[in-house]
């Protein structure tokens, strides 16, 4: 099991709910080679930054302004701010954003190397949509990170957390909160995601877990960093523990 392993260097500096994710990554981004990523609405950079710092080129796309000023300066204290480039500009019209060069049947020999869709999915107008713009702008052979919210994760958070009534909601994929301003969040469910995905014309990698127990301990004063994050690396692939998790994670190639 992948995900058993240890953390690689990149990884131990970040949050431990993140662990699985890097762990997933690292193999792409830490073998020494400098990629062109794209990072999809990661306007704040907490992932754009450590990449650019391991010495990758970033473009991160955000529609909002304040998250990419955010970023800029977070790359500019790292000293990497020549290595990431922001544009604003939304997911699923990144054909209007980004320049990809294609013989008409979205073929590219120019694409980027690696994609990162974290957290995306759920606000975006039409997920399909947006992961297709994604696989377009990638090259043969690259790679897209996909991490979503887990709906069991969520079912369970509110449920612990006493709202009984919006874990139901959320369990019958319905608006735990209906006449709200604002639309609910998408959640997924490891096969609304994979399918996505393969939908997409992408091909799917075992999917696991994100912050399986990290959200749980987050609290507990004592737990050794350390620990918590092998713990996450040992169940993210594992179920029963991957399927209640609090997000889910996938990386998927473009073929």
């Amino acid at each position: 099991m992948t995900s058993s392993s240890p953390a690689s260097p990149t990884a131990e500096q970040m949050p431990a709910r993140t662990a699985a994710v890097w762990a997933a990554l690292d193999p792409l981004v830490g073998a020494g080679s400098p990629l062109r990523v794209l990072d999809v609405g990661g306007g704040s950079g907490m992932f754009a930054v450590p990449l650019a710092r391991l010495g990758h080129d970033v473009t991160v796309v955000d529609p909002s302004a304040d998250a990419l000023a955010t970023l800029r300066r977070r790359a500019d204290t790292a000293g990497a701010g020549a290595r990431v480039h922001a544009v604003q500009g939304d997911g699923d019209l990144l054909h209007e954003v980004l320049p990809v060069t294609d013989d008409g049947a979205g073929t590219s020999d120019s694409g980027y190397d690696v994609a990162l869709c974290h957290y995306v999915l759920e606000v975006v107008d039409d997920p399909a949509v947006t992961l297709r713009e994604i696989a377009r702008a990638l090259r043969p052979g690259g790679q897209v990170s996909i991490a979503t919210v887990n709906r069991a994760g969520a079912v369970l958070a509110r449920a612990v957390a006493g709202h009984p009534v919006e874990a139901l909601a959320l369990l019958e994929d319905r608006d735990p909160a209906p006449g709200r301003a604002r639309p609910a969040r998408r959640r997924f469910t490891p096969a609304d995601l994979l399918a996505l995905v393969e939908g997409a014309g992408l091909r799917p990698g075992t999917w696991r877990g994100v912050s399986v127990v990290a959200d749980l301990l987050e609290s507990t004063s004592g737990a050794d960093p350390r620990a918590v994050r092998a713990l996450e690396l040992a169940l993210a692939e594992a179920s029963p523990y991957r399927d209640i998790a609090t997000g889910l994670h996938v990386l998927a190639a473009r073929p």
